[in-house]
């Protein structure tokens, strides 16, 4: 009789703990699949963002006087496979750029073409900050998960690692070095 409740008494802790396992291993599950799916809005909006400008560049130079090379940074990354996070940088400085031209020439302010292509930049902008927020939100729930006990027994187990935030920062920063973990 006694071995039949140590076995029982075993079954079920182990039972408890099967249950618990799977509980957590869901709740990671579930913040991958948020995670990858704010990745896939990010990266849909960066897109736009990106065919927009390289449409502009026709658009700066029928309507201006320019024979320089117009958004170079946008020439240049036709043929680079970046991250989000690193697309996302390089388009802002395309994104700086682009206002210089507009500041600069106010014959671009006449074009229908250069307008839409204006406020299509600023939807853009409204989008991304929302997207961003929204993974950071899930990055932080995922990485309290990886961190916080028992979830990251799960996490040792699975190899589930912390996940960096979209911030918008240039990851070369001396700030982000010195704070890397």
């Amino acid at each position: 009789m006694d071995l039949f409740m140590y076995s029982l008494v075993l079954c079920i802790v182990i039972c408890i703990i099967l249950i618990c396992y799977i509980n957590i291993f869901n709740r990671f599950q579930s913040c991958i699949i948020r995670i990858n799916e704010a990745e896939a809005n990010i990266d849909s909006t960066l897109r736009k963002r990106f065919d927009l400008l390289n449409k502009s560049i026709g658009i700066i130079k029928a309507n201006t006087d320019i024979d320089k090379d117009i958004l170079g940074i946008i020439v240049k990354l036709r043929s680079r496979k970046l991250t989000n996070f690193e697309l996302d940088r390089q388009l802002y400085e395309a994104i700086n750029e682009f206002n210089k031209y507009k500041e600069e020439y106010p014959e671009l302010k006449n074009s229908e073409s250069f307008l839409k292509i204006d406020i299509g930049l600023n939807e853009t902008e409204t989008d991304i900050y929302a997207y961003r927020k929204y993974y950071n939100d899930i990055i932080t729930d995922y990485n309290k998960l990886v961190r916080a006990f028992p979830s990251n027994i799960v996490s040792k187990i699975c190899k589930f690692k912390e996940r960096t935030y979209f911030d918008g920062k240039n990851m070369n920063d001396e700030i982000y070095n010195d704070f890397k973990l």
